[in-house]
């Protein structure tokens, strides 16, 4: 396990392609100014030593320092002592809808960027909660198991798309029956799962799934995004609208917000529907529903101690700097009778 501490020190990075053109630009103009001078083969003989390997190699040399200097401000850590730890919290399973229909763009940037937005503030809002993600739509699909990795679970969180599943429709009832799944403790009582989505359910059956899931003591929030007025589904290329999703008879598919549904499918478990548009007013009511909830102590596993790691760049960067000074750009006579690089004697 690592740590970047100051990872702000990354853009300092992008001195390095300008340092690489501003050289590139100085071999140009020296390689005409010389050509106007003396032609190719006198030049070789006025400076036989003159080398471009070696001046390119001293550049590279520049570079690589300050590449491990930039490595250095970072500050690298490695864990070194892994413990387990007593936590408390609830178990959050997040189900999120990734149909053709959560392409809608009826609220920014569409629903489906708006449901990975909500959850990644949920998350970021978290304390000492597990978190679990579920695909679906045709199909329901295990995206994470439960974990407290939040940088993992945000990350498989960025990778959803609805391309990612082949069967299309929304069975809510499929995700519910999935995530039943994930709670492994019998006598655990503060199990939740979260449903995004925009209520477009075509299995019919998600309100009696969600009954058998609250007898399992599963409370089910469902937060409804998108707008019940509709909007049509776009179909894109390089981001750019080619057309938009018809149906059989070649009109125009409307995909709206089935608020409905979600607040049957939350009232079954005494969850609570909320309507996803404004993201302060869904994590602060989340996080208020959370701190209600009674909390189950487990254990985790973490690493609790971190070592610096910055001293090794800057070891590197001195290493590459004493390299660049002490190369000289002319050939050396050992590496003029070698001849490695194939350069012209």
């Amino acid at each position: 396990m690592y740590q970047l501490e100051e990872k702000i020190w990354f853009w300092a990075l992008i001195i390095i392609p300008v340092i690489l053109i501003i050289y590139g630009i100085l071999l140009l103009w020296r390689n005409r100014t010389q050509r106007r001078f003396a032609e190719s083969h006198l030049l070789d003989r006025l400076s036989p030593s003159r080398s471009l390997f070696k001046s390119t190699l001293k550049v590279l040399m520049l570079v690589m320092a300050f590449g491990c200097l930039t490595l250095a401000m970072v500050n690298p850590k490695i864990g070194t002592k892994l413990e387990t730890v007593k936590r408390e919290g609830v178990d959050i399973v997040f189900a999120v809808d990734v149909s053709k229909s959560m392409l809608a763009e009826d609220i920014a940037p569409n629903r489906l960027e708006k449901a990975k937005q909500l959850v990644t503030q949920i998350i970021n809002n978290l304390a000492s909660d597990r978190v679990g993600i579920i695909a679906y739509a045709g199909k329901a699909f295990p995206q994470l198991p439960i974990t407290t990795d939040y940088a993992s679970a945000k990350m498989f969180l960025q990778s959803m798309n609805t391309e990612m599943l082949s069967s299309q429709g929304t069975a809510i009832d499929e995700a519910i029956q999935l995530s039943r799944t994930y709670y492994d403790d019998d006598n655990q009582t503060n199990r939740v799962l979260i449903i995004i989505s925009d209520g477009e359910d075509h299995s019919n059956i998600s309100v009696d799934v969600a009954e058998a899931a609250g007898e399992e003591g599963i409370k089910i929030f469902t937060i409804g995004v998108g707008d019940t007025k509709g909007a049509p589904i776009p179909i894109k290329r390089n981001n750019i609208v080619l057309n938009y999703k018809k149906d059989n008879n070649g009109e125009t598919v409307i995909t709206r917000l089935n608020e409905n549904t979600l607040i049957e499918i939350a009232k079954e478990t005494d969850g609570q529907y909320i309507n996803g548009r404004n993201t302060t007013e869904v994590v602060e009511t989340i996080r208020e529903i959370l701190n209600r909830m009674d909390k189950t102590e487990f254990e985790a596993k973490q690493f609790a101690e971190f070592k610096d790691q910055f001293q090794w760049f800057v070891g590197f960067a001195f290493f590459f700097l004493f390299l660049d000074v002490f190369l000289l750009e002319r050939k050396t006579a050992w590496l003029r009778r070698l001849n490695l690089f194939n350069e012209n004697l």
